[in-house]
């Protein structure tokens, strides 16, 4: 090849191709045109109905939330609420209470039958089988309601109810048992509590160095462990000593109050850029060469030009697009740390958590549970048992799953060690198996909360069942169904981003 040929080879490799041709330009027209397109058909979906509901009279907005109910709640925090958010709110509690207490108990006991499923015990293998084949394919709202039938048809509430007196009482009224609670000092206990797991924090990295440098055996988590109940003994004494935090929070609640909506909005406009800046300047010095040049493609281009865009545009939507957000946030941060500062305030110098055994009380013709203790109605025993169980089943077959996943030859070698088979199963099987389970796990735990609305079924009052009790009474169907979604998003996306958390932590890390 000559050297004629040659340069105009180079030069036909160094030309652009036109921007149609342009791998990176239309990626990004792609995705821009199929982010307008969404952006664009939720705006005509929204309209549309604004404009249907229009026709017929029915008149959109929340301010349903700040009517009275006209009803009571079955349970919850609050059975007479005042307005229509707060039972929203109470069903909200509600949901989050049986989500939570049903993801740690499902966890534990699919766990142990998981384990059970491959026990060399005869009794132990077949009661767990038992178990997962029975209730994993029986419908989760028959269980429920079966419970709940069960428990409808137990004795009537007697003042000496067992079957352990003043520590269980089961009955046609539900379920109740002793009550661990915060009590006053809680919050200043828990600065002590936060100090100390800092610190522990920074123990526990040194301690994983000096194993790294090593070898040696030298239990960061122990230390961590070690560290933070120290604290939480020491603090359980000294914590009045941090009630001056009240006056802090009181303080930023009176300077949130004087915020205008203007100067919400500058620092809002100002914050998105500050930040879109501060990503730019990073994303460049990553790209950064020895020379001292950014080495930047089209494509690196456009994430650039993305950021600043983005920036721009919250900017607008926080002046022009909803200038409302900025009396939202005022109110809304005004009122959060009033309730921090509430936590901190005079006379709770108390122990921080404290305990009550359940009691049974006859201020009339008939006895019923009192408050001491934790109660669990019908309706919440039903759907709180139902869900355990059910996703336990499940569960289990993923633990069992993950367990036969981890190759034989690492348990052969433990036994080979002399290791027993808690042990084994401990720090050789389970931690392997772990990194398959985490993920179908997390599933599992979306599940368990979004099947809670089921507690409609036996009227026990979470969020679907409150929410549907106010839109027969307002009409107001979209406002509570977009509440109802944001809710289960809000929840889904947390439990998601706990799971991803841990399945980082837990991944093998690669050379």
């Amino acid at each position: 090849m000559s050297n004629t040929d040659k340069a105009t080879l180079a030069a036909t490799q160094s030309r652009r191709p036109p921007l149609y041709r342009d791998a990176t330009v239309l990626k990004w027209l792609a995705q821009v045109a199929a982010l307008s397109l969404v952006v664009f058909a939720l705006y005509f979906l929204v309209t549309q109905a604004q404009s249907n509901l229009a026709k017929k009279g029915i008149a959109t907005g929340f301010d349903f939330l700040s009517a009275p109910l006209g009803s009571d709640l079955s349970s919850g925090i609050d059975t007479d609420p005042d307005t229509s958010g707060r039972a929203l709110w109470v069903g909200m509690v509600n949901t989050i209470r049986l989500s939570i207490g049903g993801i740690i108990v499902a966890t534990v006991l699919g766990v142990v039958v998981g384990v059970g499923r491959l026990s060399s015990n005869w009794i132990v293998k077949r009661i767990s089988s038992v178990f997962v084949e029975t209730l994993r394919n029986i419908p989760l709202l028959v269980q429920i309601i079966l419970i709940f039938v069960v428990i409808s048809t137990l004795p009537r509430v007697e003042i000496n109810q067992g079957p352990i007196p003043g520590w269980l009482h089961i009955s046609n009224k539900g379920v109740s048992v002793p009550r661990v609670f915060i009590s006053d000092g809680f919050y200043q206990w828990l600065i002590v509590v936060a100090i100390g797991a800092a610190l522990g924090w920074l123990v526990m990295r040194r301690r994983s160095r000096l194993h790294d440098a090593t070898g040696r055996d030298t239990y960061p988590v122990a230390s961590f462990v070690a560290v933070t109940a120290a604290f939480a003994a020491v603090g359980w004494f000294v914590h009045p000593v941090f009630g001056w935090v009240g006056n802090v929070f009181d303080g930023l609640a009176s300077g949130i109050g004087a915020l205008t909506e203007q100067t919400v909005q500058i620092l809002l406009s100002v914050a998105a850029l500050l930040v879109a800046v501060l990503w730019i300047r990073r994303f460049l010095a990553q790209h950064r060469s020895p020379a001292g040049r950014a080495k930047l493609s089209d494509d690196d281009w456009f994430r650039v030009i993305f950021a600043g865009v983005v920036a721009v545009l919250v900017a607008i939507f926080v002046n022009i697009g909803w200038p409302g957000l900025s009396s939202w946030i005022i109110n809304s941060g005004r009122d959060l740390f009033e309730v921090l500062g509430d936590k901190f305030g005079d006379g709770r110098t108390g122990q921080p958590i404290d305990a009550k055994r359940p009691d049974i009380e006859q201020p009339g013709n008939f006895p019923n549970y009192g408050p001491a203790g934790l109660n669990l109605t019908q309706g919440l025993a039903a759907v709180y048992f139902g869900v355990v169980f059910y996703t336990a089943a499940f569960i289990a077959e993923i633990v069992r799953a993950g367990i036969l996943s981890v190759p034989k030859g690492q348990t052969e070698a433990a036994q080979a060690v002399g290791l027993r088979r808690l042990t084994m199963l401990r720090r050789v099987i389970l931690p392997q198996a772990f990194r398959v389970i985490l993920p179908p796990l997390g599933n599992q735990y979306l599940n368990l909360t979004k099947n809670t609305s089921l507690a409609i079924a036996i009227g026990y009052s979470d969020l679907v069942q409150v929410g549907e009790t106010i839109y027969n009474q307002t009409g107001k169907t979209v406002e509570v169904v977009s509440i109802w979604m944001l809710f289960y998003l809000t929840c889904s996306l947390t439990i998601s981003v706990v799971v991803n958390f841990f399945n980082v932590r837990l991944k093998i890390v690669e050379r």
